[in-house]
């Protein structure tokens, strides 16, 4: 599966909405979700793309530390609050 640019920059959007509501660090959620430091970072800035059993592991590992279904086409899909409320994270982060 080719994931477009578009696509990454929706999954990063995604990561760091996800990353927020679990209140965790960049280092702390790689950790939970089971990936590398590096690896997360690099899919939160679109550098990375992710093979579907990664895509699979990564929705999987979500939905157990949020205790809720999220799937792959989740982690692809645009929802608007999401891209609103990974600005906050980003300003939240900054100060």
């Amino acid at each position: 599966m080719i994931i477009t640019r578009k696509s990454k920059d929706i999954l990063a959007i995604n990561l760091k909405y996800y990353r927020y509501q679990s209140n965790l660090s960049q280092e702390k959620f790689a950790e939970a979700i089971d990936t590398t430091f590096l690896y997360e970072y690099q899919l939160e800035k679109g550098k990375r793309n992710p093979s579907v059993n990664m895509l699979d592991k990564l929705s999987t590992n979500i939905s157990k530390l949020l205790d809720c279904n999220i799937t792959s086409a989740d982690l692809l899909s645009y929802d608007e609050k999401k891209i609103i409320s990974s600005k906050r994270i980003d300003k939240r982060n900054s100060n």
